[in-house]
């Protein structure tokens, strides 16, 4: 139960907690939803004139959930704001009162949109366990693309920052690989990862966890700009947006991966490649 599936297991008539996934703060406490419903593709409004034969109906609204309401949308979820009050006094973003961390920003007066990278939800009768950081960013965009390219049939897809750069182009090569790792024994001897330390033992038990094989192009300091650009304008990218500081750790995630990979492996058509587990 290393993450909390979102559109999976986030129920109505439940209540939960809200934690801040960077040092376990609690954000929202027992909060009961009477609806949790999927928001539509972020381009949705964009569509309507392709679909109706009269103006939009739809220019002037908003999709703002009530309180007992909860919307999922790709890499968010938004909530009616209530009593909370996490709002930086210089801008919409929100954070952490206790360290500080971006967790989301404010749609409207009455609506915070949070990331599902940078908050743990779990029910109230549950209890909170921290999960290292790296591997709970990884595990929340693995599964952010496994949904999208299963619901929209989209495989490539551009990481940007709330502040509106493009900071990774994804490929999902496939979303079936399965990794497996040896569990320790009395023969095993202590190996430093990015995940902390573990044991590599030369024989015992096994664990596996499901991953995605992705292909990655980093596209800070004008690196792969003019891909980039094309992506962009590709109606069948996919764009993902997280907190800036999350992209970067990101980033710094897929590099770690694709060093521990042999040379031979690193690179496909001038790609780097990565395993995300989830």
């Amino acid at each position: 139960d290393l993450v909390f599936t979102l559109r999976e297991s986030l129920k109505p008539q439940k209540n939960y907690i809200f934690y801040c996934q960077s040092c376990g703060d609690i954000i929202v406490k027992d909060r009961k939803f009477l609806r949790v419903l999927p928001l539509p593709s972020e381009n949705w409004n964009a569509l309507v004139e392709e679909w109706c034969c009269h103006p939009n109906p739809f220019a002037r609204s908003t999709l703002h959930p009530k309180h007992d309401d909860c919307f999922l949308g790709d890499t968010f979820f938004l909530l009616n704001s209530g009593n909370e009050s996490h709002k930086s006094k210089e801008n919409t973003r929100v954070i952490c009162k206790r360290c500080k961390t971006m967790l989301g920003e404010t749609v409207s007066s009455g609506t915070i949109k949070y990331y599902v990278t940078e908050v743990i939800i779990r029910p109230s009768e549950g209890s909170f366990s921290p999960t290292p950081r790296p591997q709970f960013v990884q595990s929340m965009v693995a599964q952010c693309l496994v949904e999208l390219s299963s619901a929209k049939s989209t495989f490539r897809f551009t990481v940007k920052g709330d502040n509106g750069k493009t900071y990774i182009l994804i490929w999902l090569l496939n979303s079936d690989t399965l990794l497996v790792e040896s569990l320790g024994s009395s023969s095993s001897h202590s190996v430093s990862t990015l995940f902390g330390d573990i044991f590599m033992p030369s024989s015992g038990p096994v664990r596996t966890w499901n991953a995605v094989k992705v292909l990655y192009q980093p596209c800070i300091k004008s690196r792969n700009k003019d891909l980039a650009d094309a992506w962009e304008n590709d109606m069948g990218v996919h764009p993902l947006k997280f907190p800036s500081e999350t992209c970067l750790e990101l980033l710094l995630i897929l590099g770690l991966s694709t060093t521990s990979l042999p040379p031979s492996l690193r690179c496909m058509n001038s790609f780097q490649v990565r395993n995300s587990c989830y």
